[in-house]
């Protein structure tokens, strides 16, 4: 098998990537963290980072969608080590579950080595779950190439262009 990660600063088009690598057949993996934010925002937290399980609820969801995907090529949009670079960004401690979850996706060999860098677009739209600024987005994409490459993955820069372009140029590079 083999699982590529797609990773970038938020708001770079990562879901769009995905979305559209879905529509052409393959298969994908749907990133985490913005559906706990909502949860949490539903449960009335304004603030999803000050939740005590915060990182714990990504971890779960991660792992889960980690391990209900199928066989081939795949696409995973973020991964724990996303996860690892939002605690460093955050200020946050690295709780148990996600250094289990960061061994167990080492030791298995689970991702390609070489990740899908998307680059930002040079701007991001806030939503109501996205509520960062574009500096500070910046700052959270520097985090992750740290955090990837600390880890010893290669990154492979996915520039900004048109959908299409990208799309392709995924293609090409995992082909």
């Amino acid at each position: 098998m083999r699982r590529f990660i797609l990773t970038g600063a938020p708001g770079a088009g990562k879901t769009t990537l995905i979305q559209a690598l879905s529509d052409r057949g393959h298969a994908v993996t749907r990133e985490a963290a913005t559906d706990v934010n909502a949860e949490l925002l539903a449960e009335g937290i304004l603030d999803p980072s000050v939740a005590p399980d915060f990182i714990d609820r990504i971890v779960v969801h991660q792992r889960a969608r980690r391990l209900a995907t199928r066989a081939g090529l795949q696409f995973h949009d973020r991964s724990a080590i996303c996860t690892l670079a939002l605690c460093r960004y955050a200020g946050l401690p690295e709780p148990p579950s996600l250094a289990a979850e960061l061994a167990e996706i080492e030791r298995e060999g689970f991702y390609e080595r070489r990740v899908l860098f998307v680059d930002n677009l040079g701007f991001m739209t806030p939503t109501a779950v996205r509520r960062i600024s574009f500096e500070d987005s910046l700052r959270f994409e520097a985090i992750h190439e740290q955090v990837y490459r600390e880890l010893g993955y290669e990154l492979v820069r996915i520039p900004r262009a048109p959908l299409e372009e990208r799309v392709e140029m995924i293609e090409r590079l995992v082909g």
